[in-house]
């Protein structure tokens, strides 16, 4: 029988829940990293043993940690082979994970936390890695989304990253802007259909796409529209929250913005509205539907300035019919005095038959769903804040 693992980064420390295919009762590891933030983790589509995870700290800076066992012992890849790192209040290793940027075409050095760099006319600051897409074929390649906005990849397991400098290279980079959560490279989208395509999402500049396995990038946001930069038609300075591809039709797209839902047909070329009968088009996440491309969920959020929940009342939406109906899921989930948040990494679906979803909350519970959304209930309670949440489906 199938089963599932569910990654669970949270604001101090790393969680791993695992149950069969009847997702009913569940084993919970943790906290991994133990005090530390964990802005992402996740396993890799190539090797089901193999997860990584985003460490974060303010006085150690930023470390990317490596499980070969699925999450059940970690280390940090450049420490000795089989020197473990996740006790509890551990440290990383000053020697693991060397970032290497672009200087200039001909030079490059290491890159370390807090360390400015030239770029597009104006210093950039490595601060934190957001998101982390392991490749869909090699386990040993992953890219990194940084803050400030640029795009690595590792070939090597994650102990060593090289940009993909075609990103901030592209030209556009003054008219980036730093939202609320900072200036953050927070979307990674592979193609399955063709490993040159890439897609990309910054906060506060928009959609990218490239064609050529990184090296260039075009921004794809002509539909956009926001009505708080100068330009609200502009082809960069958008902010966008979350992009979501099914693999079956990788030149659709459905994208979370600050406000408004989102549909592209043609690989970003053109977007149009599909935010509908929704109480709210503000929110951060979106995901799709595992068997059913046109099933895609978002939980709306009050607003821009209050990041809770509408109404107090914590409600997926779902629409079969690829945006603009939707209908509100509630069954098993609180409706009323509940003003929690859904970050844009905090939801997942597994493959199994009957989809599961699952989304975490800065309140600390991270609720499933066996049946597609039609009924919720708690997997964990009373975590620290969830930052992200992943599912690796086993055989």
């Amino acid at each position: 029988m199938s089963s599932v693992r569910v990654l669970v980064g949270t604001r101090k420390g790393a969680f791993v829940l695992r149950s069969d295919g009847k997702r009913e009762k569940w084993d919970v590891s943790g906290p991994h990293f133990s005090g530390w933030e964990l802005y992402h983790v996740k396993g890799s589509p190539a090797d089901p043993n193999r997860v990584y995870a985003s460490q974060c700290s303010e006085w150690f800076g930023q470390v990317i940690q490596r499980s070969d066992d699925g999450g059940k012992t970690w280390y940090q890849p450049g420490t000795p082979p089989g020197e473990v790192t996740a006790g509890p209040g551990s440290l990383p290793k000053a020697a693991s994970n060397k970032f290497i940027y672009d200087v200039s075409a001909e030079t490059g050095a290491p890159l370390t936390t807090h360390q400015f760099y030239d770029g597009n006319q104006h210093p950039w600051e490595f601060k934190r890695v957001w998101h982390l897409e392991p490749s869909l074929s090699d386990p040993d390649t992953v890219y990194a989304g940084v803050e400030d906005a640029a795009l690595f990849r590792s070939t090597d397991g994650g102990k060593n990253w090289h940009e993909l400098a075609g990103v901030r290279g592209h030209g556009t980079g003054p008219q980036w802007q730093p939202g609320a959560g900072g200036m953050c490279l927070h979307t990674i989208t592979l193609d399955p259909s063709d490993p040159q395509r890439m897609f990309i999402a910054i906060s506060a500049a928009g959609a990218f796409r490239t064609d050529d396995g990184g090296k260039s990038w075009k921004p794809i946001n002509r539909g956009l529209r926001s009505q708080y930069i100068p330009d609200p038609n502009a082809e960069v300075g958008h902010c966008v929250h979350h992009v979501a591809m099914h693999p079956a039709r990788p030149n659709v797209l459905f994208m979370q913005k600050h406000w408004d839902v989102m549909r592209s047909d043609n690989a970003g070329e053109e977007w149009r509205e599909i935010s509908g009968n929704l109480p709210t088009d503000f929110g951060f996440v979106i995901d799709v539907h595992a068997h059913e491309p046109e099933t895609i969920y978002v939980v709306p959020i009050k607003s821009d300035g209050e990041h809770f929940v509408h109404e107090g009342k914590l409600r997926v939406y779902r629409s079969r019919s690829g945006g603009n109906e939707w209908e509100a899921l509630t069954k098993g989930l609180p409706q009323e005095n509940c003003y929690v948040n859904v970050l844009r990494d905090a939801m997942a679906v597994d493959s199994l038959e009957k989809c599961g979803v699952y989304f975490g909350t800065t309140g600390g519970q991270v609720y499933a769903s066996a049946d597609a959304g039609d009924s919720w209930a708690p997997i964990v309670r009373d975590l620290p804040a969830v930052l992200s949440v992943e599912v690796q489906t086993l055989a």
